[in-house]
């Protein structure tokens, strides 16, 4: 059997498909019974958070296996196999080792070096052993990554590259600035109370906010996060739980709310947002780039058409266009596409009419202006042939597409927030049209995504990049040699067996032996098969632990005529004492 992982997170997918493939505890749970259940699996765990959806499993067969949990994947996550295919990644046997271990070491975390992803493995973990669907192979796997995470956080530094996401959010809200200047004084809404909303209620307790409101569809558990955050030693901040319908109340006199609830839709829509907001915002004053401001466009009325050019071209002369804005456009004629660009069909009549009167004739003469590739000759009548084709297309789609650059608009200034949300859900719980309301500023999974692309990572991630090394080589020899541990004790049996086999058959061939001396007959026997079994089954434990050392358990059972009943046998008991020995964890 070998491990294989199948999976997709930030760095394969983007947000709106891992928002469409999370999964509910439910479906997780659904998703690793279906697993085990199939025929190439014999052991899986689901690794889901908010940035990666991972299938782990142990199968004996690797293209049957990857078929079996990529589909197993679209099922439960509604994504259609397809559409998910191309965001999903493979490791199998090593290669999965290492990237659990770099995930538990926050290496392949969205924000560097946060210590979350250790609680998510070990939730993980207790999930499928509640399941009976971890064996000895995800048992130690995962638990192994669980030390390797804390080793890397205790001997390096990689805290001081990475944070939690929480921690990082803020950072975001704040624009990068000090997140405890911040947070002082204001009041804040924790939606939801599972693991990553208390860790943000507990940061923001932390950071200096003056009130903290709860809510969650749980009331109880609410309540005991709000008592939690009251008897908080090193906080001083008054909590509060509330149930989820007075969330919109409790908007209109926050400053910052945080959602991360398991909800499938979503707890605040932009409305909700934007009746929180309305009243607290002022309208801002319409400024040079506004419309209707003093940099107001130069074609937006008929007096500035025209004449105010310079040319002498203007609407005294029928023509409905400002020529002088078009006469520089490289490649067209002043009286061809750049010239008629957005102009309605009704317009355009117009301006065709007034190039079949002769006037396009003065106005060429006047702006200086020749057909492109026509070496300066003047043909009214193409142009007029080519304001007739574009005539047709304007009465086809209305308009003629606008063929230049349109200049830059410079965007009125939004006033500064008064709510500052943290959408840390997926999928998300803040309707995403709330960040264009003014007066709101929203960051969500998707932003933090893209802020965290170019963030420095510490000198300290070489370091836990070689602790995880270290202990891929170690799991992996660890894992070889307890592979062909069964083998060994099978062959010592079998021995054993022979022994007791050969002394019986001499106590029928001398009846009178006494006691003493069937007794050191024995103790000689044995001592010969140990000795000549010794050497071999150290030595092959040795090189079971190499790379490729796999195929020597088959050797052995092969040269020895080994029973694999009898070896499974003693594999089943092993992991059954492991198992016992073990507990949860």
């Amino acid at each position: 059997m070998s491990l294989l992982v199948v999976g997709l997170s930030h760095r394969s997918a983007p947000v709106s498909v891992l928002e469409r493939a999370a999964l509910s505890t439910d479906a997780q749970v659904k998703l690793v019974q279906d697993t085990v259940a199939a025929e190439p699996a014999a052991e899986a765990a689901v690794l889901a958070t908010c940035n990666r959806i991972e299938l782990y499993a142990d199968v004996d067969k690797f293209h049957a296996g990857v078929a079996e949990l990529s589909t197993l994947l679209a099922q439960h996550s509604g994504v259609g196999l397809e559409e998910l295919t191309p965001y999903l990644y493979v490791h199998y046997e090593d290669r999965a080792v290492h990237h659990l271990f770099s995930v538990a070491c926050g290496l392949d975390s969205m924000v560097v070096g946060e210590g979350q992803i250790l609680g998510q493995i070990k939730d993980s973990l207790a999930r499928a052993q509640e399941l009976h669907s971890a064996g000895r192979l995800l048992n130690d796997l995962f638990q192994q990554a669980l030390r390797v995470g804390k080793r890397a956080h205790s001997e390096t530094g990689i805290d001081r590259a990475g944070q939690s996401l929480v921690t990082f959010g803020l950072e975001q809200l704040a624009r990068g600035g000090d997140v405890q200047r911040w947070a002082r004084g204001k009041k804040a809404v924790v939606i939801g109370a599972g693991s990553m909303s208390s860790l943000a209620a507990a940061t923001l307790a932390r950071a200096g906010v003056a009130e903290i409101v709860v809510a969650n569809r749980t009331f109880d558990r609410a309540e005991r996060l709000a008592q939690i955050l009251m008897e908080g030693d090193d906080t001083d901040v008054a909590a509060r739980a509330v149930p989820m319908e007075s969330v919109p109340a409790e908007l209109t006199r926050a400053d910052v709310a945080v959602s991360c609830t398991g909800a499938t839709g979503l707890v605040l829509t932009a409305e909700s947002v934007a009746e929180a907001v309305e009243g607290r915002t002022p309208v801002p004053s319409a400024g040079p780039g506004a419309p209707g401001g003093a940099s107001g466009s130069a074609t937006g009325s008929g007096t500035q058409r025209g004449g105010a050019s310079g040319t002498g071209l203007g609407t005294e002369d029928g023509c409905p266009l400002d020529l002088s804005a078009v006469q520089g456009t490289a490649g067209f004629s002043v009286l061809g596409e750049a010239a008629v660009a957005g102009m309605a069909a009704a317009d355009l009549e117009q301006h065709a009419a007034w190039v079949d009167n002769g006037t396009a004739g003065d106005a060429r003469r006047a702006g200086g202006q020749a057909r492109p590739g026509t070496a300066g000759t003047l043909d009214p009548a193409a142009d007029t042939d080519a304001i007739a084709a574009l005539a047709a297309t304007a009465a086809t789609v209305g308009r003629i597409p606008e063929r230049r650059r349109p200049e830059p608009v410079e965007e009125p200034q939004r006033p500064e927030p008064v709510l500052f949300l943290l959408d840390l859900a997926m999928p998300r719980d803040i309707d995403a049209a709330a960040h264009r309301l003014a007066g709101v500023r929203l960051v969500d999974i998707e932003s933090l995504a893209e802020a965290s692309a170019g963030a420095p990572m510490a000198a300290d991630v070489d370091q836990v990049r070689r602790i995880v090394s270290d202990e891929v080589a170690a799991f992996g020899a660890a894992l070889r040699a307890a592979h062909i541990t069964p083998t060994v004790v099978a062959l010592r049996t079998m021995a054993a067996d022979v022994v007791a086999g050969e002394i019986a058959r001499l106590d029928g061939r001398l009846p009178g032996l006494d006691d003493k001396h069937r007794a050191e007959i024995t103790q000689t026997v044995k001592r010969v098969v140990d000795k000549l079994l010794h050497a071999p089954t150290v030595r092959v434990k040795q090189l079971a632990a190499e790379p490729g050392g796999a195929g020597y358990a088959d050797a052995l059972r092969t040269l020895f005529d080994l029973d694999p009943e009898t070896v499974a046998a003693v594999s089943r008991a092993e992991e059954s004492t492991t198992q016992r020995d073990r507990g949860p964890a």
